[in-house]
């Protein structure tokens, strides 16, 4: 395989070829190293880091779950329940969380796109002194709600 090298511990890949492989860059390759999300890596003879190739799928595995929606530390704790090896039903419901956030959001940006609608439609000229007929301003419907734990806002 090109750009692996074997070595008495097995074969290993150096940080650029591990981040080239899984569309990171060095500082993001060294930052998850320092959060703990993959393991700080032996070195080669050399003094270079020596990653295993495996660690190409997880960094793939860790933006992947961050395009979900999952932030680090959520990643962070679930890579951590996985490496205990024991089943457990946390992807679940975070993954079930995840979805109510994100219904959320788009009935957010629902609400955002009707409000926006109005305004074009109603061809508003300014936001604080609009002199169009019927002006939607100052969209009362978007206005902080709470999330689901949070007090309201008074």
């Amino acid at each position: 395989m090109v750009g692996v090298r074997q070595d008495v511990d097995g074969p290993y890949l150096r940080s650029g070829q591990v981040a080239e492989r899984a569309g990171v860059n060095l500082q993001t390759l060294r930052y998850y190293e320092r959060r703990g999300l993959i393991a700080e890596p032996a070195r080669s003879p050399g003094g270079h880091r020596a990653y295993p190739p495996e660690t190409v799928t997880l960094l793939t595995v860790i933006k992947a779950a961050q395009r979900l929606g999952f932030t680090l530390q959520e990643v962070a704790e679930l890579i951590d329940t996985g490496r205990r090896g024991h089943p457990t039903p946390d992807l679940r419901a975070r993954a079930q969380d995840k979805i109510a956030e994100v219904d959320a959001r788009i009935a957010d940006l629902t609400t955002i796109r009707q409000a926006l609608t109005q305004v074009v439609s109603a061809g508003c000229d300014s936001l604080t002194h609009c002199t169009c007929p019927d002006c939607p301003l100052p969209f009362a419907d978007l206005a902080p709600r709470p999330r689901p734990g949070e007090e309201p806002i008074a």
